[in-house]
């Protein structure tokens, strides 16, 4: 029988979670089989993925009827038919929930993106998702933005686990975990049990590579006469999301041996993972698993679409860079941090904070946009469902 790579991973104390949720997955059977036969630890979720899982699929139409006939406004049915998804795949992932100690088995949904900047619309709507969905294996999706920090560690001290996404720089990455430490040490001022309270720290990859290619693509066409320069061009190709990963992965362990986080960790509280994010690889030409095969590391989660899933429980390469005893996240550190350092280099000349920033507002419009998408939709299934 074949190996299926994905159960390899967790032997390195990586979990693998999945990038995509639909009512047609979980109705059948495919989420279960994932979760029990797969090694899936997890779901995330985002308004892309339920755009593409709601707009056009009959399997809704009933519940939208039923919100018409309620006289529930397009946004409610929305939500109603969201959170019903939540609820199923947080009850298929509730074995796995109690089976960790309360580290894996979590489904990810995200506040509406229109408030990415708006801390207290945050607050709120963190709080208001986590009552109504009412499980104790959900997570709450919040921007790495400057509001949203202050929102991520608000809904920590509130008993709210928390998943911080879009985070591109290593920066962004530090400042998020120190929001969910201050958010724990509010929390047990209070008095409060802090052992069950989970989060994770989504830096996202491939995003990084595709932005910073075709910077280097366009240097290139304008042509480049000297063959060193050209090298030195290419060379940074396909390579920055996974350095700057490497990198963010080491400013993880400073944080958790420091004396705020070990004071935490006597009380039971769990480390915040890292996850990597976007990690479908985009260019053809690169390896379908890149993102997973160099960033197999303890203490992180991956989460895959499921062509990557499917990819790499076919050909991961698990084993790379044990050999000296490393695992993959840990290997080619000061090279990870030479490539950075090299995009300052005249030649290449390309300025990553700028990077960093063009990303998280692109990050922000390309949630907005198909959940705008998604809402024009619902609107014209319930005039057609709409009784005469």
């Amino acid at each position: 029988m074949a190996t299926n790579h994905l159960l390899e991973i967790k032997q390195y104390g990586q979990s693998i979670w999945m990038d995509n949720l639909s009512r047609d997955i979980i109705q059948s059977g495919e989420l279960r089989d994932l979760v029990e036969n797969q090694g899936i630890a997890g779901i995330t979720s985002n308004p892309a993925i339920f755009e593409k899982a709601i707009a056009g699929n009959v399997i809704y139409d009933a519940d939208i009827e039923a919100g018409v006939r309620a006289g529930l406004p397009t946004y409610k049915i929305y939500e109603s038919l969201i959170f019903a998804d939540i609820r199923s795949a947080c009850d298929i992932l509730r074995p796995v929930y109690e089976s960790s100690n309360y580290l894996d088995g979590y489904v990810s949904i995200e506040v509406p993106p229109t408030i990415a900047h708006d801390t207290q619309a945050t607050i709120a709507e963190a709080r208001r998702y986590f009552q109504e969905i009412g499980r104790e294996n959900l997570m709450i999706k919040i921007p790495g933005t400057e509001a949203g920090l202050p929102a991520v560690e608000q809904a920590i001290s509130e008993g709210i686990n928390v998943n911080i996404t879009l985070l591109f720089s290593v920066e962004s990455y530090v400042n998020t975990a120190w929001a969910y430490i201050r958010g724990l040490e509010k929390r047990l001022q209070e008095g409060k049990d802090i052992s069950k309270i989970a989060s994770v720290a989504s830096f996202f990859l491939s995003r990084i590579d595709n932005n910073i290619d075709a910077k280097i693509d366009a240097k290139l066409k304008k042509g480049v006469d000297d063959i060193n320069l050209e090298a030195k061009l290419r060379a940074v190709q396909g390579k920055v999301a996974i350095a700057n990963a490497k990198i963010a992965y080491q400013e993880y362990k400073k944080i958790i041996e420091s004396e705020r986080w070990q004071a935490l960790a006597a009380k039971g509280a769990k480390v915040q993972r890292l996850l990597w994010a976007s990690t479908s690889t985009k260019n053809p030409n690169y390896s379908d698993v890149m993102y997973v095969d160099e960033l197999i590391g303890k203490d992180t989660v991956n989460t895959l679409p499921p062509t990557t899933i499917k990819a790499c429980a076919d050909h991961c390469n698990v084993g790379v860079g044990e050999a000296d005893g490393r695992h993959p996240i840990e290997t080619d550190v000061d090279e990870a941090y030479k490539l950075i350092e090299n995009l300052k280099d005249p030649d290449i000349n390309i300025n990553l904070d700028t990077v960093m920033d063009e990303l998280l507002t692109e990050g922000i419009d390309k949630f907005i946009q198909p959940f705008q998408s998604l809402m024009n939709s619902l609107e014209e299934k319930i005039k057609v469902l709409s009784p005469v």
